[in-house]
């Protein structure tokens, strides 16, 4: 689920507690969470309903209800309005900090040779575009990023606004392999 920069920060201010989505069928369901950029949202509501209220169109940053509706005006299925708000930081901020462990080896061992790789290219490459990384690799742009967001979990990566670099913890567990600081060619 995608939020508007703006919707993000009336979240993060306590203005906004509700999203409206038209669906062919529910995307989230009650206690998912979701990390964004300001943090793991949780959804503790999702409902159809046929027509949002004036009220709940202000609690979702819209002046009325059909503000609401007329956002959504060529899509079709059902109209979900989905109550959340912010739980807390993105976990992976604060293990981007934390020293590499046996189970971020682990991790990556089982994942594959890939992994260091993509940690050497994206050391010597700091802020390069995906785009240009990925085609280093012969690889697709998409794919290759789904790729780097499993580093992300692992709190190896940070993105940045064009490409990515590591963090303390990336830059830990790449130095802690023979041979993984050889300069790449990406």
């Amino acid at each position: 689920m995608l939020f508007r920069p703006g919707d993000l920060d009336g979240i993060a201010a306590g203005r906004i507690s509700l999203a409206f989505r038209r669906w062919e069928k529910p995307r989230v369901k009650a206690g998912s969470r979701l990390r964004t950029p300001i943090g793991v949202l949780e959804v503790t509501s999702v409902e159809v309903v046929t027509r949002p209220t004036d009220e709940d169109a202000r609690a979702a940053g819209y002046e009325s209800g059909q503000a609401v509706l007329d956002s959504f005006p060529k899509r079709t299925g059902d109209f979900y309005r989905i109550a959340l708000h912010l739980a807390g930081p993105d976990p992976r901020l604060a293990l981007r900090e934390l020293p590499p462990d046996d189970a971020v080896f682990a991790a990556l061992e089982r994942m594959g040779e890939w992994t260091y790789e993509y940690l050497r290219a994206i050391a010597d490459n700091p802020g390069k575009r995906a785009p240009d990384l990925a085609e280093s690799f012969g690889r697709e742009t998409a794919p290759f990023k789904r790729d780097v967001r499993k580093l992300k979990e692992l709190g190896l990566t940070i993105s940045l606004e064009v490409g990515y670099e590591l963090s303390p913890r990336g830059q830990l567990t790449l130095s802690s392999r023979p041979n993984a600081l050889r300069k790449t060619s990406p």
